[in-house]
């Protein structure tokens, strides 16, 4: 695992740094909006006074903080694969480049010393398909960083993913709000764990959490911007169409989830694109004032 000169030297001196996902950029944006999107959230970490830290997998390296050509040239690789924790051994092996998943990711960061990650939404257990559960989850129970996301991808079974968590001990904080973010929307029906309101509140828990050795990741769920979320209604009903789709067209595996978000930024003209856009710039911001807050209480 290679960790870029800038990075090492943050994390030696106790500074914040913020770790990014890069499937994202390789499965999540078509070109050119991959690039852009992954730019702006490494800038929404900067302007907070924070460094980022996007983590891929490059000519079978483990790159932990890429430097801007890295990064575009992983934006404009078609034969990347996305990366999780199974496909290490294969990618690594084979000197191949990919961008890492919520899970792997959240591992390269643990072992680099960042203690504080930012995606969009985590992996879940799929509609219909209880035993179809993101590798995300068991990630999320066994590795010690905190997670900044807006609640869980809403194309899958929220109340299951919630029970799993639960289930496995990992925390689900709401950041200013009292319901699992559903994604593109603000409100799921769902509880979480806690309420916080400041960044402070998220710091101590952590802390709590690490004084006590437990090894679950804690999940920050931060609702999308108001002005860029759709309404519950119509995200569910472009989401049961896109899954009624995938089951027609016999849609699984790693190939299901790029379908049924491809498919909802279709049935909603684009909205759910904006809504992903601004939840991932959200979710940096909030992840960068967090890490500044870890380092103040440490």
């Amino acid at each position: 695992m290679r960790v870029a000169p800038p990075v090492a030297q943050a994390i030696a001196a106790g500074r914040p740094v913020v770790a990014l996902e890069s499937a994202l950029v390789t499965h999540g944006f078509a070109p050119p909006a991959n690039l852009e999107i992954a730019q702006r959230m490494e800038a929404a970490v900067r302007q907070e006074s924070a460094l980022p830290a996007t983590i891929a997998v490059l000519e079978g390296e483990p790159r932990v903080g890429l430097a801007a050509a890295e990064l575009a040239a992983l934006a404009s690789d078609r034969t990347a694969r996305k990366v999780s924790l199974r496909d290490f051994p294969l990618v690594l092996a084979q000197g191949a480049s990919g961008g890492t998943t919520v899970a792997a990711t959240m591992h390269l960061a643990h072992r680099a010393g960042i203690r504080i990650f930012a995606t969009g939404g985590i992996g879940g257990v799929h509609r219909g398909h209880p035993e179809d559960v993101s590798a995300d989850l068991p990630a999320l129970a066994s590795i010690p960083v905190i997670v900044v996301c807006a609640g869980a991808k809403a194309i899958l079974d929220l109340p299951r993913t919630l029970e799993y968590l639960e289930t496995r001990g990992v925390t689900v904080i709401g950041y200013g709000t009292d319901e699992f973010p559903a994604f593109y929307s603000r409100h799921s029906g769902l509880g979480v764990d806690a309420r916080v309101e400041t960044e402070e509140e998220v710091a101590r828990m952590a802390r709590a959490r690490t004084d006590l050795g437990l090894s679950s990741a804690l999940l920050v769920c931060a609702p999308v911007p108001q002005a860029d979320a759709l309404p519950a209604g119509e995200a569910e009903d472009a989401i049961g169409r896109a899954v009624a789709e995938a089951e027609a067209a016999g849609v699984s595996g790693k190939a299901l989830t790029p379908f049924l978000l491809s498919r909802v930024v279709e049935l909603t003209g684009g909205l759910a694109r904006c809504a992903n856009e601004s939840l991932l710039l959200n979710n940096a911001r909030l992840a960068a004032r967090i890490a500044r807050a870890l380092g103040r209480l440490q």
